[in-house]
């Protein structure tokens, strides 16, 4: 069994060690909610801490579209701190001196999960656009699978922000056995019409780009550099707010006293939105893009209960936490409301915060003393409950 594995990103397709690696459904495929079968999937994790004597200290984090295993270590690539280094650590809201926290990349993904980039063994070459259509619900099974792996019957707490959300939601609703908590933030139990229609923007970016070449741009040594920057450029603005923008930029020029009169970066916020598309084009793989905004577009808890939210969380023993943003337009409070009365309406132990902040979506990821000092307060109340 493998402990590292590569992964390539970006046009120089750079190499990465990504850590360790599990193989999983080796005795028994797992089968997709496509109704595919898949059998020796690699899943990437990440752990910090020790697992207690009686294995009741686990907590899984769930990272976002984009996100990663590395929660809390540098990132391999760009060589930025962790995407939640805030949060988790020694004696951080998540302390790794009592708990031991498990970051996986969700399946589809590219820093080593078993995703669009894996080879397939029948050709030898990437699966490409021949990987089977995943959703979220089998992320979870390949999460429920690697925590089977590691020997832990029941989690401390599933937790997660955004597509994290929607994992930390199924983890929920398919395995309550399976978890004491769970933290649901700025998220939603379905994906609205904006929100596909705006991922549907990006990936027709991608696939308009000459180099995507169909989705075989690594056979063919290619790279959809531009369609992918303006995929992230255009994800990216969803994840703040008006007010953040306007506080953070306004009208500013860049790098100029007065205007060129041409389309070049005039403005603070052209110039912004740029960086975030080349940057973004050196740590993650198009097709996998394609492939993990369709799994969100597909998650729909609502119809997958006849219509009725509360249904999937009937008898549930799992406590709750729900966190949404007043200025996030993307996963709105209307959204995370819609859940706490469900989860209400089926008789669960919820608590519910809407922060105030002009960070919008992204706020989850930033200095939110609110939102932190909520996620706190739970976390520590859960502990006191004991089992």
């Amino acid at each position: 069994m493998p402990t590292t594995i590569k992964a390539t990103f970006g046009p120089s397709f750079k190499e990465v060690e990504v850590g360790d690696v599990v193989i999983l459904a080796t005795d028994e495929p797992m089968v997709l909610d496509s109704g595919t079968s898949v059998s020796d999937i690699p899943v990437a994790y990440k752990t910090y801490g020790c697992l207690n004597k009686d294995k009741s200290n686990a907590i899984v984090v769930c990272h976002g579209l984009t996100g990663d295993q590395y929660v809390a270590q540098d990132h391999p690539v760009t060589g930025k701190p962790g995407w939640w280094h805030d949060i988790v650590g020694p004696g951080k809201i998540l302390d790794t001196d009592q708990y031991y926290i498990i970051c996986a990349n969700v399946i589809g993904s590219c820093l080593g999960s078993f995703g669009p980039k894996s080879v397939n063994p029948e050709t030898n070459k990437p699966y490409n656009l021949d990987f089977p259509v995943i959703t979220i619900g089998d992320m979870v099974k390949a999460q429920k699978l690697l925590v089977d792996y590691l020997g832990i019957e029941k989690l401390f707490a599933v937790i997660g922000g955004s597509m994290g959300g929607m994992v930390a939601l199924e983890w929920s609703v398919r395995f309550p056995q399976s978890l004491k908590s769970c933290v649901v933030i700025a998220s939603a139990a379905r994906h609205t019409a904006q929100n596909i229609a705006f991922h549907e923007i990006g990936r027709q970016a991608i696939m308009a780009d000459p180099n995507w070449a169909k989705g075989e741009y690594i056979n063919q040594g290619l790279y959809p550099v531009k369609g992918l920057a303006v995929a992230r450029m255009t994800a990216h603005v969803t994840y703040l707010s008006e007010a953040g923008l306007q506080s953070k930029f306004g009208r500013g020029l860049q790098d100029r006293d007065q205007l060129s009169y041409g389309f070049d970066a005039d403005f603070q916020v052209e110039s912004y939105l740029r960086y975030q598309g080349v940057t973004f084009v050196d740590r993650f793989d198009p097709n996998a893009y394609l492939y993990i905004t369709r799994a969100m577009d597909y998650f729909d808890l609502v119809a997958q209960h006849d219509g009725m939210l509360a249904k999937a969380f009937e008898g549930t023993k799992v406590e709750f936490c729900i966190v949404s943003f007043s200025s996030d337009w993307l996963f709105p409070t209307s959204e995370s409301k819609l859940i706490v009365h469900a989860l209400t309406a089926a008789g669960a132990k919820v608590s519910f915060m809407e922060v105030e902040t002009n960070k919008g979506h992204d706020a989850f990821l930033l200095d939110e003393p609110e939102f932190h000092s909520t996620l706190d307060g739970f976390i520590k109340r859960i502990a006191r409950s004991g089992s």
